[in-house]
This record gives structure tokens, C-alpha cells and sequence, in this order.
């Protein structure tokens, strides 16, 4: 797997996509999206993908100008402060 070194203030987090469903369903949007990523590049000359794991995956994009590389990640929603808590009475 390619390490691409990247200084602190370069690094851009984004969400790429977001949906509900299965680990399955999740894990096949997700090698759709690392098929289909672009960003902003105009025109991509070739496209190499790397598996790091189920939930992850590192994309390096040639470009006509210059080589990018982009990680992409599954992740999971565990806490939101904004949804308010459902109280269940007691039985």
C-alpha cells in the first residue's frame, strides 16, 4: 500500500456520501464511491485503488498534470447531541 506523505495543514476531511442501510449495503456504496471518486480533477488519465480493509480504501488518481491520493472511509454514526434521546415508559 502506498504511504503518501502529507503536511498537517494540507489535510482535507469531507463526507464523500451519506445513507442508511446495512454493513453490506455500506460496504458496496463504499467501493462504489473509491470507483467513482474524482474530486476535482479534470481529467483522470488513471485510477489505482487499494484495499485496506473492508472499510477502507486508498485511491491514487493520475491526473494530466499531477498524482493525488485520497484515503476513503466507512464510519458510523454512534452519537449525534442534536437527536433528541426517545424515552420508553416503563412497563
Amino acid at each position: 500500500m502506498p504511504v503518501d506523505g502529507v503536511a498537517e495543514t494540507d489535510r482535507d476531511a469531507r463526507t464523500v456520501a451519506e445513507f442508511e442501510g446495512s454493513t453490506e449495503e455500506a460496504e458496496t456504496a463504499l467501493v462504489r464511491a473509491a470507483n467513482t471518486f474524482e474530486h476535482s480533477i479534470w481529467k483522470v488519465r488513471r485510477r489505482e485503488i487499494f484495499k485496506c480493509s473492508s472499510r477502507s480504501y486508498f485511491i491514487r488518481i493520475k491526473g494530466r498534470l499531477a498524482t493525488y491520493g485520497f484515503l476513503i472511509q466507512l464510519a458510523e454514526l454512534v452519537h449525534d447531541s442534536d437527536v433528541k434521546p426517545v424515552v420508553q415508559p416503563f412497563a
